[in-house]
């Protein structure tokens, strides 16, 4: 996404669009997320926090929430994470992020 704003020293920007959804039978609030990106430079950052796009968003069985953000990177890199939630009995719960791609043209 070349139109994204990229400081010179990360000038490729991904846009990455992510749905989440739960099917299980819990009621879940999504509590963080955690982003590992390795650059193919070696460079490599860690991006955690609380909820997603500054919130936290709950999902019964069935419901999902779509958000989209993006990340600038000097180089081709390789994405991989996780989020973390809780259930309405207050049980801790993940699911891992599948690993991806950001390849730079």
């Amino acid at each position: 996404m070349p139109e994204l704003e990229a400081p010179p020293e990360k000038p490729y920007p991904f846009l990455y669009a992510i749905t989440i959804w739960n099917e299980s039978e819990e009621i879940v609030t999504l509590r963080g997320r955690k982003w590992v990106v390795r650059e193919d430079s070696g460079d490599t950052v860690v991006v955690e926090g609380e909820g997603v796009v500054g919130e936290m968003p709950m999902f019964e069985k069935g419901s999902e929430f779509s958000y989209n953000s993006y990340h600038v990177v000097a180089d081709s890199a390789t994405v991989v994470g996780a989020y973390f939630g809780e259930t309405a009995a207050g049980e801790a719960v993940f699911t891992r992020i599948p690993e991806f791609r950001l390849l730079v043209p």
